[in-house]
């Protein structure tokens, strides 16, 4: 059945509703999917995101039994909720280390054997797990950034690999461990990470100790003004940042030597975590970073994102989908940056590739349409926009058709234009018509004219509209209307027109109605125009248009 004939009173759920309504996590959801053959069927949604019908599922439930009553975990959470409310990664942090070390002194008695209950009927770290995905999905349905959502862990662990087993991976604002623990094999790398909140890095390295990690280590402090790790070059840096953050330290670190590509401004914290990641870089490793959009164009970063480009650092710039974090619903990008082992390990072009299109649960693979390879030449002009969409879309631009219809448009339009130019003959000379006037706000006054948003019209068949405006815009009413910075703004009291026949009034409302067509047609040329010549200098550059062979 399609979305569209589905009756609207049947609800539909994803796999998060159902965990909720079972009081299990989406994990145990997807078990159920793969064990259980009679587990109701999609009836909608997405091959990543699927939904099913809330009746169907309700009657599977009833008859395993499943759901029935409040689980162990459930009541745990809740508990853990009522005691820490919004300082949760805190309460996961004491509980992940009662179950690493057997005991947790600030603890109450309570939860204690809650968590210990739970952790005799299944592992440790599946407990710790199931609560740290619960708080996840509490951060999504929020819309809190607390935490890297998962969609966005799937996006830079697709986009991050391989992971070579002895890699060393480093993350300089881990939090609780979702990027550090995630991308790459389980076993192997060596992790290491950095967190401004002591209690979520103490929840990321006992969510490593519980998962049989032992090669990691996270410190805690503010990495760009107190980096714990200054000595660490990784193969493979990740990093999600803060955004939108102007107290980052710049005044602090003015002469910091990070800023090997320029010392960022106070509105370009993101650029200031960019260059710290890659000052840990090790030769030819990479640095996979997530940034808002605004980065790829904003004029403050101008300076070091040529820089990026000019030295051949800047490999991938990835517009993901919409919907990857949690707090918004607008496109990030993930740049990937790769220290160059010598010289000629540098890039001759950036990829970009433009997924702002796409489902954010459907695979992650680009289409050939949607990846092009720019050279680094055609990416250092005034702006130096890293945006993917405007260098992908122009690939598929079709720029002789494109050519030649802008100059079929400018060529009709410039006929056009010839006919508009009203035909006018000579008066009596300047001064003529300085006799007899009357003020706008007495034609006001007199019920004649109604002053509206979009400027003065007439009520009246003795006062034409045309005329009215045409006049408003004489050289002497212009000056009493301009300010001095050049400022136009009616001046309702001291405007005059003069008085005449309203034959008269329309023969010169006619001259200037024409006038203002004309000049409307003058400015979509010149748009046009504009437009044209843009075109034509990106396809002569890019090899898409060439001069004609007879040199005309």
């Amino acid at each position: 059945m399609k979305d569209a004939d589905r009756p609207a009173s049947e609800t539909l759920v994803t796999s998060a509703e159902i965990a909720r309504l079972a009081g299990v996590t989406r994990a145990a959801v997807s078990n159920w999917r793969r064990r259980y053959d009679d587990f109701p069927g999609p009836a909608g949604g997405g091959a990543g995101a699927p939904l099913f019908r809330l009746t169907e599922v309700r009657s599977w439930l009833a008859e395993q039994q499943k759901g029935q009553g409040v689980s162990d975990e459930v009541r745990l959470w809740q508990a853990l909720r009522g005691v820490f409310c919004d300082d949760m990664i805190n309460g996961l942090a004491r509980v992940a280390q009662l179950l690493a070390d057997g005991e947790a002194p600030e603890l109450d008695a309570g939860l204690t054997e809650m968590a210990a209950g739970l952790a005799a009927s299944e592992s440790a770290a599946q407990v710790i797990d199931n609560l740290v995905e619960r708080f996840l999905d509490s951060a999504r349905r929020s819309g809190s950034d607390q935490v890297t959502s998962p969609r966005l862990v799937k996006a830079i662990s697709h986009f991050a690999a391989p992971v070579p087993r002895d890699s060393t991976v480093f993350d300089p604002a881990c939090g609780i461990g979702t990027l550090l623990l995630s991308v790459g094999p389980a076993e192997g790398p060596t992790r290491r990470g950095q967190e401004a909140d002591a209690d979520a890095g103490r929840l990321a390295l006992l969510r490593a100790e519980l998962a049989g990690m032992t090669d990691i280590a996270v410190e805690a402090g503010d990495s760009l003004r107190e980096d714990r790790w200054p000595d660490l070059r990784a193969d493979l840096v990740l990093c999600d940042p803060p955004v939108a953050d102007s107290d980052w330290g710049r005044e602090e670190l003015l002469l910091d030597s990070r800023w090997e590509l320029g010392t960022p401004s106070r509105a370009e914290g993101e650029l200031a975590w960019l260059q710290h990641c890659y000052s840990h870089t090790s030769p030819g490793g990479r640095v996979l970073i997530v940034m808002p959009a605004s980065v790829a164009y904003r004029k403050a970063g101008r300076r070091i994102r040529a820089e990026l480009v000019r030295r051949g650092i800047l490999t991938e710039v990835v517009a993901l989908p919409g919907g990857m974090v949690a707090s918004h619903s607008l496109p990030v990008h993930l740049w990937t940056l790769r220290r160059p082992g010598s010289p000629s390990e540098t890039v001759a072009s950036v990829r970009m590739v433009d997924l702002t299109a796409n489902d954010p649960d459907a695979p992650l693979e680009p289409r050939p349409e949607q990846t092009i390879d720019v050279p680094l030449i055609d990416l250092l002009d005034d702006s130096v926009d890293l945006t993917p969409g405007g260098h992908v879309q122009a690939s598929r631009q079709d720029f002789p058709a494109e050519y030649a219809t802008l100059r079929q448009e400018i060529d009709e339009q410039l006929r056009r234009l010839a006919a508009l130019l009203p035909s006018l003959e000579p008066g009596e000379g300047p001064g003529a018509l300085d006799h007899a006037t009357v003020s706008l706000a007495d034609l006001s006054r007199a019920g004649l004219v109604a002053l509206e948003d979009t400027g003065p019209t007439s009520t009246s068949e003795q006062l034409d509209t045309d005329y009215l405006h045409g006049f408003l815009r004489s050289a002497s009413n212009n000056r009493r209307s301009t300010s001095t910075s050049g400022t136009y703004r009616l001046d309702t009291k001291g405007s005059r027109i003069p008085q005449m026949a309203v034959d008269e009034q329309r023969r010169y409302g006619a001259a200037f109605r024409a006038l203002k067509e004309f000049e409307e047609r003058v400015r979509k040329v010149a748009q046009l125009s504009e437009r044209a010549a843009s075109l034509a200098r990106d396809g002569l550059t890019n090899g898409a248009l060439t001069p004609p062979a007879d040199g005309r």
